[in-house]
């Protein structure tokens, strides 16, 4: 629709974060306590009006992790974090790593320093980032769930804030009776958290080139359930990796699997989206997985009771974008804040919002939110342990791009070396760069994983059964969010892609998205049918898409999954 058939609401804050996840909620917290201190000694206040926007229906309805918490940086500003009521699932008391043949687990006797996790707890993620903002709110910082930012606002090549989803749009863009515009909400810095490959975050990278001379950002797709066992099988607190089966050998990524007591586990799938197979399948994997016969002993007679998928940013700190411009901010995933060598992220993320808030302190002290006053952040980051952590996991990902073994040994030199070898940055491709056409793989490669495997809808389930386990909902008369332009259909995906790599996003979407069904019964032709309502807004679609046709966009604010035990 036109700008100009209707007017918008605009609403002024001096600080906007957008999501309201552990990054921009730590950061949210922290400015207001460095506010007070400043305030208590100051005869100059500083009194800025702080505001969050959480597209989710709910807080913590689209935060969704393993979930193990290093609490490093939670200890640098809620250090009573426990008497002030943090809901920790357990503490983490044993932590092993198996390797998994067909039919055997193998647990190495030696646990790597970055998968030992007896000092951390396990979470839920929902319920942490709830947590987090009761704090917030307490504080005076306001948050506005069921709104998502749907675009950035410019005045020249500054950031001066984020206009809102527009609700109430039919699926042709018009607008239905109880339409309701959009707000253009202005902000002095704009703070993006918006986690892995945040929609906000690719416009803003892409319009101001803030990956010029970086890695490719490298993502891996997670799906997780979450299950109810009986007692007896697992001891509260224990925590799985694994790597090995169900992959083949040239795909990276492993599984977790984490005891939240004796009776109930998170455990989940990460499969790189970097692949050769087109019939790559993050979902497909993770049903697989569960028929190892070490992790089917455990779920046996047992009830699935969550389910979710999101990317992760796993290219480490070579891949991490510049990280500010003039009223503008990156922060937690938004900025790669992930170390792939321990599967963790919340932590990082977490103290990438402390710089933050830092550095937006000075900035309001000076009234100045250009970019020379706000890449203090950056210098901040290089000064800290966030920093000396991911630069010394800098090319792990990156070993493996030439498949589980090579990347071991790789990996191994690393270590060795104490990762001084190699000095320079492994390079890699873009993620959906890596695909292989349909014609120079055997089709039997496509399919050979598959065969004899059949879903029981008791230990193993297909993408619309489980969807139902996410609470997934979304108001099915709007504009679809999966957007890929109508001639684009036409011209690649009925055909094109067809041919070259057999339609992959019904393969890698982890909720049904992407549906080839008949076109034309005497022709045996198929179309694609997009079903945007299913979407779990992982962005894998975003990423993995070989022509790079699909874009992710927000839909209506409140829409989505509704993650319980995130």
């Amino acid at each position: 629709m036109s700008e100009t058939k209707f007017d918008r609401e605009t609403l002024d804050f001096d600080v906007l974060f957008v999501g309201a996840g552990p990054a921009n909620l730590s950061a949210a917290i922290r400015l207001k306590q460095l506010l007070n201190e400043h305030n208590a000694k100051s005869d100059e206040k500083i009194e800025p009006e702080i505001g969050i926007i959480e597209k989710g229906k709910f807080i913590g309805a689209h935060s969704l992790s393993g979930a193990c918490l290093d609490p490093k940086a939670l200890l640098e500003f809620l250090p009573d974090y426990k008497s002030q009521g943090c809901p920790i699932e357990t503490d983490i008391s044993s932590s092993k790593l198996y390797f998994l043949s067909k039919n055997r687990a193998i647990n190495l006797p030696f646990v790597p320093s970055s998968f030992r996790d007896t000092s951390g707890h396990i979470i839920s993620l929902t319920k942490f980032c709830q947590w987090l903002a009761n704090i917030a709110e307490d504080m005076g910082i306001s948050i506005f769930e069921g709104f998502a930012g749907s675009e950035l606002l410019y005045e020249g090549k500054k950031v001066v804030g984020v206009q809102t989803d527009d609700k109430g749009l039919d699926k042709s863009g018009n607008p239905k009776p109880y339409f309701e515009p959009g707000m253009r909400i202005h902000a002095k810095v704009t703070v993006l958290g918006e986690g892995a490959r945040g929609s906000l975050t690719k416009q803003v990278v892409n319009k101001f080139y803030l990956d010029r001379d970086k890695n490719p950002q490298s993502y891996e797709t997670g799906v997780k359930e979450i299950w109810e066992i009986p007692s007896g099988r697992i001891k509260q607190s224990s925590v799985f990796h694994t790597f090995g089966y169900p992959l083949p050998r040239d795909a990276y990524g492993g599984s977790w699997l984490y005891a939240l007591s004796d009776t109930k586990i998170s455990l989940g799938f990460v499969t790189a989206l970097d692949a050769i197979n087109p019939t790559n399948d993050p979902h497909f994997y993770l049903q697989k997985f569960k028929t190892h016969p070490f992790i089917s002993s455990l779920l046996s007679g047992g009830r699935l009771s969550g389910y979710g998928a999101k990317v992760i940013s796993g290219g480490g700190y070579y891949a991490m974008p510049k990280m500010q411009i003039d009223g503008l901010l990156l922060i937690g995933e938004s900025a790669g804040f992930l170390n792939m060598t321990r599967l963790k992220g919340i932590h990082l993320s977490m103290k990438s919002g402390l710089l933050a808030a830092e550095t937006i302190l000075d900035a309001l002290k000076q009234n100045d939110f250009s970019e020379q006053t706000l890449e203090t952040y950056t210098q901040r980051f290089e000064q800290s342990w966030a920093k000396t952590e991911l630069y010394q996991s800098r090319n792990f990902r990156q070993a493996f791009s030439f498949g589980l073994f090579t990347g071991m040994l790789r990996v191994g030199l690393q270590r060795l070396t104490k990762n001084t070898w190699p000095k320079e940055a492994l390079s890699m491709n873009p993620d959906h760069m890596n695909m292989e056409h349909f014609h120079r793989l055997h089709r039997e490669v496509y399919y050979k994983s598959r065969d004899g495997f059949e879903i029981d809808d008791k230990l193993t389930f297909d993408k619309r059964a489980d969807l139902y386990y996410s609470g997934t909902t979304h108001e099915e008369d709007q504009p679809s969010h999966i957007y890929i332009r109508p001639e684009l259909i036409v011209d690649i995906c009925n055909t094109k892609c067809t041919v070259e790599y057999g339609n992959p996003c019904q393969h890698f979407c982890p909720a049904n998205v992407f549906e080839m069904v008949v076109a034309d019964k005497m022709m045996g032709t198929k179309k694609l049918q997009l079903n945007a309502a299913n979407c779990l807004h992982c962005k894998t679609c975003d990423i993995a898409d070989p022509y790079q046709v699909v874009t992710w966009k927000v839909p209506e604010g409140g829409g989505g999954p509704q993650y319980n035990e995130g």
